[in-house]
Protein backbone atom coordinates (compact mmCIF):
# COMPACT_ATOMS: atom_id res chain seq x y z
CA UNK A 1 0.00 0.00 0.00
CA UNK A 2 1.20 3.54 -0.67
CA UNK A 3 2.03 5.40 2.17
CA UNK A 4 -0.13 8.17 1.20
CA UNK A 5 -3.56 5.64 1.50
CA UNK A 6 -2.03 4.07 4.81
CA UNK A 7 -1.78 7.43 6.44
CA UNK A 8 -5.09 8.43 5.39
CA UNK A 9 -6.91 5.43 6.96
CA UNK A 10 -4.50 5.41 9.75
CA UNK A 11 -5.18 9.10 10.21
CA UNK A 12 -9.33 8.17 9.91
CA UNK A 13 -8.94 5.00 12.82
CA UNK A 14 -7.32 7.55 15.22
CA UNK A 15 -9.55 10.54 14.84
CA UNK A 16 -12.67 7.87 15.54
CA UNK A 17 -11.73 7.67 18.75
CA UNK A 18 -13.77 8.79 21.07
CA UNK A 19 -13.48 11.59 23.85
CA UNK A 20 -13.81 8.72 26.42
CA UNK A 21 -11.34 6.81 24.95
CA UNK A 22 -8.57 9.22 24.25
CA UNK A 23 -8.92 10.10 27.32
CA UNK A 24 -8.14 6.61 28.99
CA UNK A 25 -5.57 6.19 26.14
CA UNK A 26 -3.61 9.45 27.49
CA UNK A 27 -3.40 8.13 31.03
CA UNK A 28 -2.50 4.98 30.03
CA UNK A 29 0.47 6.27 28.24
CA UNK A 30 1.10 8.32 31.36
CA UNK A 31 1.50 5.77 33.22
CA UNK A 32 3.93 3.66 31.23
CA UNK A 33 6.39 6.72 30.59
CA UNK A 34 6.37 6.88 34.09
CA UNK A 35 8.03 3.08 33.97
CA UNK A 36 10.43 4.24 31.48
CA UNK A 37 13.89 3.92 32.72
CA UNK A 38 15.49 6.68 30.80
CA UNK A 39 13.10 9.16 32.78
CA UNK A 40 14.44 8.86 36.31
CA UNK A 41 17.45 10.77 35.55
CA UNK A 42 15.89 12.42 32.45
CA UNK A 43 16.92 16.78 31.96
CA UNK A 44 14.60 17.65 29.48
CA UNK A 45 12.09 15.64 27.43
CA UNK A 46 10.49 17.20 23.89
CA UNK A 47 6.59 16.69 24.17
CA UNK A 48 4.13 17.82 21.87
CA UNK A 49 0.15 19.10 21.97
CA UNK A 50 -2.35 17.12 20.21
CA UNK A 51 -3.41 17.21 17.04
CA UNK A 52 -5.71 15.11 14.19
CA UNK A 53 -6.43 12.63 17.17
CA UNK A 54 -2.88 11.91 18.19
CA UNK A 55 -2.43 10.86 21.86
CA UNK A 56 -2.30 13.37 24.42
CA UNK A 57 0.74 14.13 26.36
CA UNK A 58 -0.86 16.34 28.52
CA UNK A 59 -1.25 14.53 31.51
CA UNK A 60 2.64 13.33 31.30
CA UNK A 61 3.58 17.02 30.82
CA UNK A 62 1.32 18.13 33.73
CA UNK A 63 3.09 15.28 36.07
CA UNK A 64 6.25 16.60 34.86
CA UNK A 65 5.46 19.66 36.14
CA UNK A 66 3.71 19.01 39.51
CA UNK A 67 6.74 16.05 39.54
CA UNK A 68 9.02 19.61 39.66
CA UNK A 69 7.31 21.52 42.80
CA UNK A 70 7.71 18.46 44.80
CA UNK A 71 10.92 15.78 46.39
CA UNK A 72 9.64 13.12 43.06
CA UNK A 73 12.46 11.13 41.49
CA UNK A 74 11.47 12.31 38.46
CA UNK A 75 11.88 15.67 38.08
CA UNK A 76 11.59 16.66 34.21
CA UNK A 77 12.02 19.71 32.06
CA UNK A 78 9.36 19.94 29.08
CA UNK A 79 9.96 21.38 26.01
CA UNK A 80 7.49 21.94 22.84
CA UNK A 81 8.20 21.70 18.99
CA UNK A 82 8.16 25.38 17.24
CA UNK A 83 8.49 25.80 13.39
CA UNK A 84 12.06 27.14 12.64
CA UNK A 85 11.75 30.79 11.43
CA UNK A 86 14.31 30.44 9.26
CA UNK A 87 15.32 26.57 8.38
CA UNK A 88 11.65 25.70 6.57
CA UNK A 89 10.74 22.18 7.59
CA UNK A 90 12.71 22.23 10.54
CA UNK A 91 12.12 22.31 13.81
CA UNK A 92 13.02 23.54 17.27
CA UNK A 93 12.21 23.28 21.22
CA UNK A 94 11.35 25.77 23.51
CA UNK A 95 10.64 25.49 27.16
CA UNK A 96 7.52 24.58 28.15
CA UNK A 97 5.97 25.37 31.35
CA UNK A 98 2.16 26.77 33.15
CA UNK A 99 3.26 30.09 32.15
CA UNK A 100 4.66 29.69 28.73
CA UNK A 101 3.15 32.46 26.16
CA UNK A 102 1.41 30.48 23.44
CA UNK A 103 0.68 31.51 20.26
CA UNK A 104 -0.86 29.33 16.82
CA UNK A 105 1.37 28.43 14.33
CA UNK A 106 0.68 28.02 10.04
CA UNK A 107 -1.20 24.97 11.12
CA UNK A 108 -3.01 26.06 13.65
CA UNK A 109 -1.51 24.07 16.42
CA UNK A 110 -0.51 26.05 19.66
CA UNK A 111 3.39 26.30 20.28
CA UNK A 112 5.28 28.17 22.78
CA UNK A 113 5.94 32.25 21.40
CA UNK A 114 9.92 31.87 19.86
CA UNK A 115 12.40 33.75 22.11
CA UNK A 116 15.84 32.90 21.85
CA UNK A 117 16.62 32.55 25.45
CA UNK A 118 14.02 29.85 25.58
CA UNK A 119 15.51 27.51 23.07
CA UNK A 120 16.69 24.56 24.56
CA UNK A 121 19.41 22.46 22.45
CA UNK A 122 18.68 19.14 21.10
CA UNK A 123 21.98 17.74 23.08
CA UNK A 124 20.58 18.72 26.08
CA UNK A 125 17.32 16.56 25.53
CA UNK A 126 16.86 13.42 27.30
CA UNK A 127 14.25 12.18 25.26
CA UNK A 128 12.08 13.21 22.44
CA UNK A 129 8.56 12.07 22.18
CA UNK A 130 6.90 11.85 18.89
CA UNK A 131 3.39 11.67 17.09
CA UNK A 132 3.10 9.48 14.75
CA UNK A 133 0.34 8.22 12.22
CA UNK A 134 1.61 4.69 12.07
CA UNK A 135 4.15 2.62 13.58
CA UNK A 136 5.41 -1.19 12.80
CA UNK A 137 7.13 -3.77 15.21
CA UNK A 138 10.80 -2.72 13.49
CA UNK A 139 10.80 0.43 15.10
CA UNK A 140 9.90 2.54 11.54
CA UNK A 141 7.72 5.38 12.06
CA UNK A 142 5.10 7.36 9.51
CA UNK A 143 4.38 10.70 9.92
CA UNK A 144 2.14 13.26 8.45
CA UNK A 145 3.91 13.65 5.36
CA UNK A 146 5.73 16.98 5.86
CA UNK A 147 9.09 15.41 7.39
CA UNK A 148 9.99 17.80 10.10
CA UNK A 149 11.12 15.60 12.83
CA UNK A 150 13.20 13.57 9.69
CA UNK A 151 15.15 16.55 8.96
CA UNK A 152 15.44 18.01 12.15
CA UNK A 153 16.88 14.68 13.61
CA UNK A 154 19.15 14.13 10.48
CA UNK A 155 21.69 16.24 11.92
CA UNK A 156 21.85 13.41 15.46
CA UNK A 157 20.62 10.64 13.59
CA UNK A 158 24.04 8.69 13.76
CA UNK A 159 25.46 10.44 16.98
CA UNK A 160 26.94 8.25 19.75
CA UNK A 161 25.02 10.91 22.30
CA UNK A 162 21.45 11.47 21.34
CA UNK A 163 17.80 12.07 22.97
CA UNK A 164 16.52 8.47 22.68
CA UNK A 165 13.56 8.42 19.79
CA UNK A 166 10.11 7.68 21.32
CA UNK A 167 7.05 7.41 19.48
CA UNK A 168 3.57 7.54 21.13
CA UNK A 169 0.58 5.94 19.17
CA UNK A 170 -2.86 4.31 19.79
CA UNK A 171 -2.81 0.49 19.41
CA UNK A 172 -5.23 1.10 16.46
CA UNK A 173 -1.86 2.71 14.37
CA UNK A 174 -0.05 -0.14 14.29
CA UNK A 175 0.75 -1.99 10.92
CA UNK A 176 2.51 -5.10 10.01
CA UNK A 177 5.52 -3.32 7.74
CA UNK A 178 6.05 0.14 6.65
CA UNK A 179 7.38 1.16 3.84
CA UNK A 180 10.50 2.63 4.88
CA UNK A 181 12.46 6.41 2.60
CA UNK A 182 16.16 6.53 3.11
CA UNK A 183 15.15 9.68 5.24
CA UNK A 184 13.08 8.08 7.85
CA UNK A 185 14.46 7.93 11.15
CA UNK A 186 13.74 4.79 13.39
CA UNK A 187 12.67 5.05 16.64
CA UNK A 188 14.37 3.72 19.91
CA UNK A 189 10.80 2.73 21.48
CA UNK A 190 7.12 2.75 20.78
CA UNK A 191 4.06 3.57 23.81
CA UNK A 192 1.43 2.71 23.38
CA UNK A 193 -1.46 2.62 25.66
CA UNK A 194 -1.24 -1.52 26.37
CA UNK A 195 2.62 -1.36 25.20
CA UNK A 196 6.01 -0.36 25.51
CA UNK A 197 7.92 -1.46 22.91
CA UNK A 198 12.29 -0.90 22.92
CA UNK A 199 14.48 -1.59 19.32
CA UNK A 200 18.10 -1.36 19.62
CA UNK A 201 18.47 1.92 17.56
CA UNK A 202 21.68 3.66 19.29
Amino acid sequence: MQRSELRKQLRLARQQLTRAQQDKAAEAVLQRLCDLPLLSHATYAACYLPNDGEVSLTPFIKHCWQSKATSHPMRCNTTLPVLHPVCKGHLLFLGYDAQTHMVKNTFAIPEPELACQNIVPMRHHSVIFMPLVGFDSQGNRLGMGGGFYDRTLASVREAHTRPALVGIAHDCQHVDRLPVQSWDVPLDAIVTPTQTITFNQK
